[in-house]
């Protein structure tokens, strides 16, 4: 059976959703969003991720990241504080994680299946003790396809600890069989089936971005571009929803602004660059163009 389908939201809805920084605000107070992302094969995606993070307006945003893969993060962008794997500790946040300290955390994006034994300890640690708001993709997504990563996410749900899942289809259908359900559903069916069983708000991508809340309640999100369909997008989105995620909003409020500013910046892009010459790096730098028409007086 369909489940129903809120439509995509309008500018105005989004727009007042945008987190502007208050006058008297510092870096902690808009937002630490903590990045564990960028295995040795693949260190551009915790890059990406990052670029899409600060561009979207985390105040302080900081990447673990496997050894081999520092120089690159850290040659990146000098405003990026980059540490290895090992300095993570889930359960004693470095700073922040007071009333007026937000913080968040992505975790998987260019993690390495040839890194399996290390990534999987970096993700089970991170559902069982960080306690804020917390978004698996890519890799990771693979690796809570599991027995032991579906217990988890239950227990978080138990304890009323966020979580957000950001899966493609073929990372959907992996998650499904773990839990037991269908994987071949119409997207928006499969969308609400996931958010039930694992307790969290899944933005399930595609052409159409559908994303459900953990009543399997549904929305649309069709602002989308096949100028989007390259490596690393998805990258750039996880640091965008993860910022947001960082500055106060609900999981399901991120996702959806967080979509729709990816998309939009997108469609920038393609105005500027053509869909066939935009690459993810191009993403993070369209992100003004998606927010001013938002923010402009109405």
């Amino acid at each position: 059976m369909t489940v129903p389908v809120a439509p995509s939201r309008p500018n105005a809805s989004l727009a007042a959703l945008l987190p502007f920084p208050a006058a008297d605000t510092n870096k902690y107070r808009r937002g630490h969003l903590s990045l564990v992302a960028g295995s040795a094969a693949y260190p551009g995606a915790a890059c990406l991720a990052a670029d899409g993070a600060t561009r979207a307006g985390a105040g302080y945003t900081e990447v673990f990241c496997a050894g081999k893969a520092l120089l690159t993060v850290r040659g990146h962008r000098p405003s990026l504080v980059a540490r290895d794997w090992r300095a993570w500790h889930p359960s004693r946040p470095s700073r922040g994680g007071s009333g007026d300290h937000p913080r968040a955390c992505v975790i998987g994006c260019g993690f390495d299946t040839a890194e399996s034994g290390a990534t999987a300890g970096l993700l089970m640690e991170t559902l069982r003790a960080w306690e804020a708001p917390l978004l698996v993709d890519g890799g990771a997504l693979g690796l809570l396809a599991s027995p032991t990563g579906l217990r988890l996410a239950a227990e978080r749900a138990a304890k009323g600890r966020p979580l957000v899942l950001t899966p493609h289809g073929g990372e959907a259908a992996r998650l499904a069989a773990a839990a037991s359900l269908a994987p071949d559903r119409d997207a928006p069916t499969l969308a609400a089936a996931l958010a039930r069983a694992y307790g969290a708000t899944v933005a399930l991508k595609g052409p159409r971005t559908y994303i459900a809340d953990t009543r399997g309640k549904v929305e649309v999100m069709d602002r989308g571009t096949a100028a989007l369909a390259k490596a690393g997008t998805g990258d750039v989105l996880a640091g965008i929803i993860g910022a947001l995620l960082a500055q106060g909003l609900s999981p399901v409020d991120a996702a959806a602004l967080g979509c729709a500013l990816h998309a939009e910046a997108g469609r920038a892009a393609e105005a500027a660059l053509s869909a066939l010459c935009v690459t993810a790096d191009d993403l993070a730098d369209f992100l003004p163009a998606a927010v001013r028409p938002l923010a402009a007086p109405a």
